[in-house]
């Protein structure tokens, strides 16, 4: 846990100014019995009315201090956590952004989102709570043996009989609860998973009328969720009452001891009262403590979840000694490539050799599954190469500086993502001081300014979560323009005109010559018609080159390619 343990630091003085406000409070509440005691044996007895009048008015400002304590104590308790849980929250995002895809697929997404906001309140809260009961609790129920003592030492023996009764009921129950809450936090993931799915595919669900199974699924994980719950929040229900049963069958043994010490003048009337003020303290102090441990264990498996992350290193690392740019720009050289994805028996990608250089356009088509969008991810490495090694500019990009690397690629992917903004807020996603003309021209060239001009708001239109209020093929022209904006020396476009017709296709594709002429050019696509003008087209088959070459050459000299093309073109376009 160090690595939770270092998002204390800075939060020191705050935890520092907290022990000390409720150790003053656990001595006001300590030194009130005394006080009452006195007044009792000293005032009331002997009826001396001025006594009764100083002491209690020193016990109400002794009552006054500790109150004052109690409130600062909770509001910097509470100010110390809530800004760990900020700290905590904004490293674990940062950490996240670190990762591959590797990790991405290990840790799934739903279980990223419940451990950045659930387990960290989880944490955040039982943290708040340990500054205050868990530093109060042992000092009050020391101070109270201590005190009791002073009282009558034979009495206090009492509590050589409660105080392991109540430690082993608090044992035995937390030993039953704790294996629960990892439980608990393993099926909020799954709730997250179940619901986001839901959200994200409403429309399918929806088009196919499957909101009945949906909603029996999501019941399943919901009901899955709250029987766990319940079956410990029942375990640690049992708690408080077994511990209120020892409390109150101990004060009926104080009283009756207690009563026969006064009969044999052993005791006073005062100190049995404050006796019991002190027992009570130290049994609520142990309550106090059984109530965090109803906390703990949830928060220790969230504590355990957090650290994970923090502790996972990707396995996409900055090399420690990259290597400098060279005079070289755009050029992309893959030699013998091949690639696993993680616990694949067999290879997306292998044996993968070719080359491409500044104002070529490579396509890649092949059937479904033939590895094409896997050969543009491990460009940006998204992915570390099995074996060989893929050069950009010369270097092999395992030596380059993860961010100077991907400042050269723009990237349009085969899953187009829009953040919630403007739309000159998304465009600017791809450079951040693009001005008004750049963002225009970068529209023109992706032919998205006829639908722009014509929403009320231009460029300033608000983009919904997801782009979910624009088309699939508005969505991929803002996904090109973005990319455009950048001025890349390497474009990848996967798949990223499947959504266009076939009249905006050819303009889009004629203004990008244009715009990449100095640029090396990738673009994965199904249509023929998208890679027919390509200077170099590659052909894949489960994962293989099975051809490179222009359209005409390959159409005599490619048997995969051929019957791509037979498949969507006639014979009389083909011929």
């Amino acid at each position: 846990m160090k690595k939770l343990a270092k998002f204390l630091r800075p939060f020191r003085m705050p935890i520092i100014f907290v022990l000390l406000l409720v150790f003053l409070q656990t001595l006001s509440d300590l030194y009130l019995p005394t006080l009452m005691s006195d007044i009792i044996d000293n005032g009331v007895v002997n009826g001396d009315i001025p006594y009764i009048w100083k002491i209690g008015g020193f016990m109400l400002l002794v009552a006054a201090g500790g109150m004052i304590c109690s409130i600062l104590a909770s509001f910097f308790s509470a100010k110390a956590a809530t800004g760990f849980g900020r700290d905590l929250r904004e490293r674990v995002f940062s950490q996240v952004e670190t990762f591959s895809q590797t990790e991405f697929d290990q840790l799934s997404t739903a279980s990223l989102i419940t451990r950045t906001t659930n387990d960290i309140m989880q944490v955040q809260n039982v943290f708040m709570m340990m500054l205050r009961i868990m530093l109060m609790a042992p000092m009050m129920a020391i101070g109270g043996i201590i005190m009791a003592l002073s009282k009558d030492t034979k009495l206090s023996l009492i509590f050589v009989v409660i105080l392991p009764m109540l430690a082993g009921t608090i044992f035995l129950i937390a030993r039953k609860g704790i294996p629960l809450f990892k439980e608990i936090q393993k099926k909020i993931d799954n709730v997250n998973r179940v619901l986001r799915e839901k959200l994200i595919g409403v429309r399918v669900i929806r088009s196919f009328n499957r909101v009945g199974y949906e909603e029996k699924r999501f019941d399943q994980a919901n009901s899955d969720l709250t029987e766990t719950t319940i079956k410990v929040n029942k375990i640690m229900a049992a708690m408080m009452p077994v511990m209120m049963l020892i409390l109150n069958f101990s004060s009926i043994a104080i009283v009756w001891f207690g009563g026969l010490r006064i009969d044999q003048g052993s005791m006073e009337v005062g100190d049995l009262m404050a006796f019991i003020q002190y027992a009570m303290q130290i049994m609520f102090s142990l309550i106090m403590v059984s109530m965090m441990f109803v906390m703990i264990p949830r928060a220790q498996v969230s504590a355990v979840r957090i650290n994970e992350i923090l502790t996972m290193e990707s396995v996409i690392k900055n090399p420690e000694n990259s290597k400098r740019a060279t005079q070289q720009k755009g050029y992309v050289e893959f030699q013998n490539v091949t690639f696993y994805y993680p616990g694949a028996e067999s290879p997306a990608i292998s044996h993968i050799n070719f080359e491409a250089k500044p104002g070529e356009i490579t396509a890649i088509i092949g059937g479904t599954g033939s590895g094409k969008s896997t050969l543009l991810n491990l460009i940006p490495r998204f992915y570390d190469v099995t074996d060989g090694k893929i050069l950009v500019d010369g270097i092999d990009i395992r030596d380059w500086d993860l961010e100077e690397l991907r400042g050269k690629i723009g990237f349009v992917p085969q899953k187009n993502s829009l953040f919630t903004g403007t739309i000159a807020d998304n465009l600017r996603f791809g450079k951040e001081d693009a001005t008004e003309a750049e963002l225009k021209r970068a529209i023109d060239i992706a032919q998205a300014t006829e639908f722009i001009q014509e929403m009320k708001k231009g460029l300033n239109t608000e983009i919904a979560q997801g782009g979910t209020n624009v088309s699939g093929g508005q969505k991929q022209r803002l996904a090109i323009a973005r990319a455009i904006i950048r001025k890349p020396e390497i474009y990848l476009f996967d798949d990223s005109f499947s959504a266009l017709d076939f009249k905006t296709d050819a303009k889009l594709r004629a203004a990008l010559k244009g715009e990449t002429k100095e640029a090396t050019v990738f673009i994965v696509a199904q249509r023929v018609s998208t890679v027919m003008d390509a200077d170099r087209i590659i052909v894949l088959d489960e994962g293989k080159i099975a051809g490179v070459g222009k359209h005409r050459e390959l159409l005599q000299t490619c048997e995969v390619y051929h019957e791509i093309v037979s498949s969507q073109l006639s014979e009389e376009e083909i011929g």
